[in-house]
């Protein structure tokens, strides 16, 4: 009986050390993608008022299971819930910032943003196609550059990821062939011989270490590790940049007020200044609806301040902030779904 009594007695004291370790901090997972900003934000938040964001970038896929078997307060995600989805989970979703997703090469003498490739060509690559550097589909874009007669090595995503979707989702929007064989979605079954890996950071450092390979990363993952990203033939046929500025003129065809659950998909947008893979990261949390909303008013906080204080450091790493217009919109789903957020 004594021995029963220390047990639950330590049990009790568990319990107890294991409330105090989370009061006040929040919990979410899921997309890579927006891993390098929100990490920022959440240190600063930390600071400035006092509540403890946990987010782990265990890619969109892993975030919106967590979000569903009610482990996290909040997923990240970069493929948009539909409207019956969202209905079925009680769940509400908003857009947080868009950022560009480029491919990354390591190709011996190759230096950044000296080769062109187009959708096709991507594409062609992926499904084994395209086997080699030197290939005539690559040398035809690339005139006057001297590329190798070596295997192409394909690095891709090994886990659920928002930044597999929209990869896929270009490659169907300009391969006919990619979407009836392949298609788009958080993971795929990549044609061929492949190397996969976890998150934007694992698929930069398997082409950072491995010679004549190509993947493909959110640009802030690119500009960290000082990755090879190439140059895009986009919709209108003009050769482009990855940049904030070919970003964000993707992003000026965002049809916010009149998407369902603002579920833009902003990959091949049309514009000679457009980056051709652009991708929306969306924060999806319990509406008032869900059994398991306790902390949902927390996260909204947390991101209406990142909406007004954080758009400074997102734009250093290269995503574009939202527009205003988009920010009232958001709390107008607010106020709808969650409206004791503000209080």
């Amino acid at each position: 009986m004594k021995m029963k009594a220390i047990v639950k007695s330590l049990l009790i004291l568990s319990s107890l050390s294991v409330s105090i370790s989370f009061a006040g901090q929040i919990i979410g997972a899921g997309s890579s993608f927006i891993y390098p900003v929100l990490s920022q934000w959440t240190q600063t938040y930390a600071t400035q008022a006092g509540t403890q964001i946990n987010y782990q970038p265990i890619g969109s896929g892993g975030g919106l299971r967590q979000l569903q078997s009610h482990t996290v307060d909040f997923a990240a995600s970069d493929m948009p819930m539909t409207e019956q989805q969202l209905a079925q989970n009680n769940w509400l979703q908003f857009p947080v910032l868009v950022g560009g997703i480029v491919p990354i090469v390591n190709i011996q003498g190759i230096q950044n943003n000296q080769l062109v490739l187009s959708g096709k060509v991507l594409a062609d690559i992926f499904m084994d196609k395209v086997t080699h550097w030197n290939d005539p589909e690559i040398t035809a874009l690339n005139p006057g550059v001297t590329l190798p007669n070596a295997l192409i090595i394909t690095v891709h995503r090994a886990d659920g990821s928002g930044t597999t979707y929209n990869f896929s989702s270009y490659l169907s929007a300009v391969s006919p062939s990619w979407k009836s064989q392949v298609g788009a979605n958080t993971v795929v079954a990549w044609p061929g011989f492949g190397l996969g890996a976890k998150g934007n950071a694992g698929v930069a450092s398997q082409v950072q270490n491995m010679p004549n390979s190509i993947g493909y990363v959110e640009y802030a993952y690119a500009i960290q590790n000082h990755m090879v990203t190439t140059k895009m033939q986009n919709q209108a046929g003009d050769i482009i940049t990855a940049s904030s500025n070919s970003f964000a003129a993707a992003a000026k065809n965002a049809d916010w007020a009149h998407t369902p659950g603002f579920g833009v998909s902003l990959v091949n947008q049309p514009g000679a200044a457009s980056w051709p893979i652009v991708a929306t990261t969306f924060a999806l949390v319990p509406n008032q609806h869900s059994p398991y909303a306790k902390n949902s008013q927390a996260v909204v906080k947390f991101f209406d301040w990142s909406f007004k204080n954080g758009q400074v450091a997102a734009v250093k790493l290269d995503y574009i902030p939202l527009p205003k217009s988009a920010y009232q919109l958001i709390e107008n789903q607010w106020n709808a779904q969650l409206p004791a957020w503000s209080k």
